[in-house]
């Protein structure tokens, strides 16, 4: 039979004792944690085992007996921890020892009650305990039944790891306790302690208390009748800075909360919290910094007298463009009573657009400053804040858009209805599919002259419909890239990617084995060593939710909606009805 035995390589120059830790009968596998030195009472070692395991719920026992030679008169000294097993009952007693100058380990078992006799095998692992204690084991994703090995491995490991990470009370006692117990484990040399950490955790309670009443009591009053009014609830659902506010105000109250998360270790909700944490942090710096030299130099007063010119700029090229579409565009015969109609209703929205922007020029740079100051909340808010800017000052462009995808969606629709006239054809609008129809002389008169009229009229307002689509699908792109990188620091996990920059062990994908010593008559010595999790991996795993401002279509979709007239990037948010 081959036997297991994970050996903490903290307790390699420990003095002789004996073993404690869990016996995993599935895997025939003991996984050590301590050695007790002598002297000890057999009855309170049992007392404090069973302590450990109401606490940990770990079912700890003494495993068997470890020896190390060095120590002089050990021939006696074996021999009796070879009969402190018929004081704890355990079957079978490991006996483990290591020869005096020697890296030589020797290991076998001794059972009360042998049947056939048989030559055990032995494999000694070792691993280190704090870095195992620390560390969380991520399991491999996309296990199928054909690598069902794969996922057995991994339970193994698990068992491993939730065994050292549980037995965590029993890492409290050192060698400088004045108790009965004398262990040896990773802390026997006095326990890990940081004043700093205690400190601030002692300073924590009272911010995060003043923390959680400012946070319910600014989500009470945006909870509150008044923003859920038209005007109110219209700007909140559809400004990017108030959802980037919303968003931010969930984080906050994620970090304040001492709710437990389901389905979550211990170490998986700390990288939640810090995650979160450190998101704010450095998205606040950088607002600041962008804050900074947004107020040096009066750059703000250069911001706005370049933007004034821009606006009349962009507003001078729609005029040249609407001119050159009321005449031949590119040698193209249009319909000239409709092209003129539309180029003087879109020139006329332009002269209004022009009208406003010079009414508000000389508070541009007012506003400007005042908007400046909200790069303090983050770069990200200062982000929102440009992309409702870019909106706003390219609302004509929309308006433009949005009155040619109607009358080519109308046009569309219209000629696709009067086609399946002519094919005695009709929608069935309650069945929501096509049927026969029979229609009398008079309708397929009136059918006719209508598909006439409206396929003659639609090359002129495709014309109209492709130049706008294409000024939209500009300001869409400018959007997206803005939202794309308010998203990216909003999910992207920073502290668990400077985790795995530092202390790589503690995000766990798997382990590796390197073999220390190899010779027969003697167990196999395995080192154990963390494989930890890919960046990609850390990232996919940790990433923290956004915001779905607007909806994401396919590429099919939206080829779709270009070719039939419907409304792209409509100022809809992602699980509202669609009309």
């Amino acid at each position: 039979m081959v036997f297991k035995v994970y050996f903490p390589s903290c307790c390699a120059s420990a003095e002789s004792g004996l073993l404690i830790g869990r016996w995993i009968p599935e895997q025939n596998s003991a996984v050590v944690l301590a050695v007790v030195h002598f002297p000890f009472i057999p009855g309170q070692v049992k007392q404090y085992l069973s302590e450990v395991q109401r606490v940990t719920q770990v079912n700890m026992s003494v495993l068997g007996s470890w020896s190390n030679s060095k120590q002089e008169k050990q021939k006696s000294l074996d021999k009796f921890l070879e009969d402190l097993s018929t004081i704890f009952s355990h079957e079978p007693w490991i006996q483990l020892s290591k020869e005096r100058d020697s890296k030589v380990w020797s290991c076998c078992t001794f059972q009360k009650h042998p049947s056939i006799p048989k030559e055990d095998e032995f494999i000694l692992v070792y691993y280190d305990q704090r870095k195992v204690m620390l560390s969380q084991l991520h399991p491999p994703d996309n296990l199928t039944t054909s690598a069902g090995h794969k996922r057995d491995d991994a339970s193994k490991l698990t068992a491993v790891f939730d065994t050292v990470v549980k037995s965590k009370v029993l890492f409290m006692t050192d060698r400088y306790d004045d108790g009965p117990i004398k262990l040896t484990h990773w802390q026997s040399e006095g326990v890990e302690a940081s004043i700093i950490v205690e400190l601030m955790k002692q300073a924590s309670v009272p911010v995060c208390m003043l923390l959680t009443f400012l946070l319910s009591l600014v989500s009470s009053v945006c909870k509150s009748r008044v923003l859920k009014f038209w005007p109110l609830s219209f700007i909140w659902s559809k400004l990017s800075t108030c959802e980037q506010l919303g968003h931010r105000l969930e984080h906050l109250q994620i970090i304040s909360s001492n709710r437990k998360a389901q389905n979550q270790t211990q170490l998986m909700r700390f990288c939640v919290k810090a995650n979160i944490f450190v998101s704010l942090f450095i998205d606040m710096a950088l607002g600041i910094l962008l804050m900074s030299w947004l107020y040096r130099e009066n750059r703000i007063g250069q911001l706005a007298d370049t933007l004034i010119p821009v606006a009349d700029h962009i507003a001078e090229e729609l005029q040249d463009l609407l001119q050159w579409l009321m005449g031949v565009p590119a040698g193209l015969k249009m319909n000239r009573a409709l092209d003129q109609v539309l180029g003087r209703f879109f020139l006329y929205h332009i002269h209004l657009w022009i009208s406003y922007i010079d009414l508000m020029s000389p508070f541009i740079e007012m506003i400007l400053w005042y908007v400046g100051l909200s790069a303090c909340l983050g770069l990200t808010v200062a982000l929102s804040i440009l992309s409702d800017i870019i909106a706003l000052l390219t609302f004509h462009i929309y308006c433009f858009y949005v009155y040619g995808a109607r009358l080519y969606c109308l046009k569309i629709y219209g000629l696709s209805s009067l086609w399946r006239l002519f094919r005695g054809k009709k929608w069935n609008v309650l069945r929501q599919r096509v049927d026969s129809c029979s229609y009398d002389l008079d309708q397929l008169f009136i059918g006719t002259l209508l598909f006439t009229i409206l396929l003659f009229l639609l090359p002129t307002t495709a014309l109209y419909y492709l130049v706008f689509t294409l000024l939209r699908l500009l300001v869409v792109i400018v959007q997206g890239l803005i939202h794309l990188l308010v998203d990216l620091i909003d999910s992207l996990p920073f502290y668990s990617v400077i985790l795995r920059l530092c202390r790589s062990y503690r995000l766990a994908a798997g382990v590796k084995f390197r073999v220390l010593e190899q010779k027969a008559g003697k167990p196999l010595r395995l080192l154990m060593q963390i494989n930890p999790l890919s960046y990609g991996s850390v990232v996919q795993t940790y990433r923290l939710p956004t915001y779905a401002c607007y909806p994401k279509d396919s590429w099919s979709s939206l080829c779709k909606k270009l070719f039939v007239g419907e409304l792209i990037y409509p100022w809809k948010h992602k699980g509202e009805k669609q009309d």
